[in-house]
């Protein structure tokens, strides 16, 4: 399957038992079998020389054996309906005493040789090497005058040779051929960055298996949820395959899918599962799925038969949080998942990954566990806290540059929190009253922030969402402002109805609100949860919040 191991096979097995010099020539760019076979390529590049160890001459002073002083051409440009294309075209090997051959042979080497430089007839063989659909190139194959001619026995050796060189070449182009299709295929369903979110800096790697060209199906992912929370998700599809490729793709995007919706992570994982079995693949997947929030600092995870993360502390202590495994997604157990809640401390980072991390043909998991909290443990100990790539890096270990039996996905999340005075959260009965409650609340807050700047813009805007959100609500409102890098105001209420933002006429009385919200605010959305939805709105903090 390695187009530089084929070769050397043909010319371990031509010289010198065979000729005294090989020279081979391929097309640049290699075809591949989908191809037109009427488009070939219009440059061949010498790939390969081999010549033997010269032979001591009969007599002082004689001159060197011809096959030991030709030079082969790096590049030739052969004519589209040329003779050496045409002679590619037919897969049969020559001699060079072949009428017309002297001319093609003169095109493959440096300069067209002087009288009596080339191997004279019979000590010349041209084979091209042609696959099942086209030519990939040629090998020459020269002989020095000290040996016999090459016979019409020989003529078929060649053929032969040249036959399973094209075959193992095209074996090689098609190998590498998919594997680039399917690195290309499983990077792209990557994430190609990760979220910057608030109270929690992420990093991650991805390696593929260095002993096989086939992807594996590991990914992770990191989605921004309402509330300044985080979903922190990793995961394994069975096998190596564009198969296992493509369903990591999918169960990626119903995972996305799911997470908008602000399900717990047990509901998550059992969707994720229902999904899994309507895809109707035979491919099963491990799954841990995490939601961080930076206000309570708190985590709640669920498991699909994955490995357990590891929590490095501040302290530098490594700890295996222990989370109830439940069946792998695709097995059809999907009422057996659970979420665990647990306190997530500030400066404490939690790493995700897969089994390719830890588990060897030469270590299981449970040891390759334990070597990696050792490394963890070692990387804090130089350096509290270790930044966040260099933990990735030291996790892997000899991993990052050695040989690797399974692909890798690692996944780490340091959490650093939001401070409790940067918050402040309300509940409001869904009165006529309450919009203008809001508005007293959230001057003073900005007040006692020193936000002075934002007060006004601020107040309008949350006294025209808490409105339209009175209008629906039949239960408690939630007012909540985050003073972060930006000021943040979430409006939460239990209707699922999303507003849309409208353009009211002049005769309207109402339906300018969000068109307000929208000019006055760096950003704004709604999004719906699983007790109704969330309105939010951004602001920039003001350059020097004090002086407003």
């Amino acid at each position: 399957m390695n187009l530089d191991e084929t070769l050397h096979e043909l010319c371990r097995a031509a010289v010198p038992a065979f000729a005294d010099t090989a020279f081979i020539h391929l097309y640049d760019p290699l075809p591949v079998a989908d191809e037109s076979a009427d488009a070939s390529p219009d440059i061949l590049r010498l790939h390969t020389t081999d010549r033997a160890p010269p032979r001591e001459p009969a007599t002082r002073g004689a001159e060197p054996p011809a096959a030991a002083t030709v030079r082969a051409a790096e590049v030739v440009r052969p004519a589209a309906t040329g003779p050496l294309t045409d002679l590619l075209r037919t897969g049969r090997p020559v001699f060079g005493d072949t009428p017309g051959i002297p001319s093609v042979v003169a095109e493959l080497l440096e300069t067209e040789p002087a009288p009596g430089a080339l191997p004279p007839g019979r000590q010349l063989i041209l084979a091209p090497l042609h696959g099942r659909s086209h030519a990939m190139g040629s090998v020459l194959l020269l002989r020095g005058p000290g040996r016999p001619d090459f016979t019409a026995d020989d003529l078929l050796v060649a053929s032969q040779l040249a036959t399973h060189t094209a075959l193992g070449i095209d074996k090689a182009v098609l190998y590498a051929r998919e594997a680039s299709v399917a690195d290309t295929l499983q990077r792209t369903m990557l994430p190609p960055s990760l979220p910057e979110p608030t109270g929690v800096l992420l990093a991650s790697r991805y390696l593929p298996s260095s002993r096989t060209a086939q992807v594996g199906g590991d990914w992770y992912d990191a989605i921004p949820l309402p509330g300044n929370r985080v979903a922190l998700v990793i995961g394994d599809v069975m096998g190596h395959s564009m198969t296992s490729a493509a369903i990591m793709g999918q169960l990626r995007t119903i995972v996305q899918t799911l997470a908008g919706l602000d399900l717990p992570p047990d509901e998550v994982l059992h969707h994720l599962d229902e999904q899994a079995e309507r895809l109707g693949s035979e491919h099963t997947a491990t799954c841990l799925y995490a939601m961080y929030d930076p206000v309570l600092r708190r985590l709640l995870m669920s498991n699909a038969g994955h490995l357990p993360p590891v929590l490095l502390h501040p302290d530098g202590r490594t700890e295996v949080l222990q989370v109830p495994p439940g069946p792998p997604i695709g097995a059809g157990g999907g009422d057996g998942f659970e979420s665990t809640e647990m306190h997530a401390p500030a400066g404490a980072t939690l790493l995700l990954y897969t089994d390719g991390l830890v588990e060897s043909r030469d270590s299981d998991v449970l040891t390759g566990v334990e070597h990696l909290r050792t490394r963890l443990h070692t990387a804090a100990a130089k350096s509290s806290p270790p930044l966040l790539q260099d933990l990735c890096d030291a996790a892997l270990g000899t991993l990052g540059s050695g040989d690797r039996d399974d692909d890798i996905a690692l996944l780490a999340a340091r959490f650093e929190g939001i401070l409790p005075e940067t918050v402040a959260y309300w509940y409001l009965a869904p009165r006529p009253q309450t919009a203008g409650r809001a508005r007293r609340l959230t001057r003073r807050t900005l007040h006692n922030w020193g936000l002075h700047a934002l007060i006004e813009s601020t107040e309008l805007m949350v006294s025209e969402v808490v409105a339209n959100a009175v209008r629906f609500a039949s239960r408690p409102i939630t007012l909540r402002l985050l003073r972060t890098d930006v000021l943040r105001c979430e409006v939460g209420d239990d209707s699922p109805l999303v507003p849309r933002m409208r353009h009211a006429q002049l005769s309207d009385e109402g339906g300018r609100g969000l068109f307000l919200v929208d000019q006055l605010s760096q950003r704004w959305g709604a999004t719906r949860v699983s007790t109704g939805k969330v309105v939010w709105f951004e602001q920039p903090l003001p350059c020097d919040p004090a002086a407003g």
